[in-house]
């Protein structure tokens, strides 16, 4: 069992039998004498991917979520869905429009991520903290423009995004970018 009062980001909990992806989570202590910590959390839903913000008493308590994180690549998008293939078995399966939500802007063929598995059904999947992405359309690079410079503008993806990048960022080129925040970092480094 888990305590409300050690929830933390990324955590997979139960409340009222649906699994729950842990988002964010903020403890606001009372100023009166004998009130409990309050923490509040911005939950996933694992199974309908819907968010919600939800209020608990420092004393609750939390099954962890037995979900099982299995190691996916993103092959291909065709009329049945997105299709995966598990790394371990080789089994491929797909998921729809709704069970990808935003993370298809950064999907491209061959990317590693991770599918959440729970009851035996893929819930989910969790992007890597940063992917690589190449530049289809942005205005021409800025002659003198520098890594240093502060300026930026705005540049397509090959998957669709539509992201802030420097002044020197040329099309064709791989930009980093967070998948969390959208932003890009910059050039990304050869690998």
């Amino acid at each position: 069992m888990i305590g409300a009062n050690e929830l933390k980001r990324k955590l997979m909990i139960l409340v009222e039998g649906q699994p729950y992806l842990v988002e964010e989570v903020f403890f606001a202590s009372p100023s009166a004498r004998g009130a409990s910590t309050m923490v509040r959390t911005k939950l996933r839903n694992l199974l309908t991917g819907s968010a919600s913000e939800k209020t608990f008493k420092a004393s609750e308590k939390f099954d962890e979520a037995d979900v099982e994180k299995l190691s996916v690549s993103f092959l291909y998008r065709d009329d049945q869905g997105y299709c995966f293939m598990d790394q371990a078995s080789y089994e491929q399966f797909y998921l729809d429009e709704k069970t990808i939500a935003d993370a298809r802007q950064y999907l491209k063929e061959e990317c590693v991520l991770q599918a959440l598995k729970y009851n035996e059904k893929i819930a989910s999947i969790q992007l890597p903290p940063y992917v690589n992405l190449k530049v289809t359309s942005t205005e021409p690079s800025i002659k003198g423009a520098s890594s240093s410079g502060s300026g930026n503008k705005q540049a397509v993806l090959e998957t669709g995004l539509t992201v802030r990048v420097p002044l020197y960022i040329e099309e064709g080129d791989i930009v980093r970018v967070n998948t969390e925040t959208g932003e890009c970092g910059g050039r990304a480094s050869a690998d």
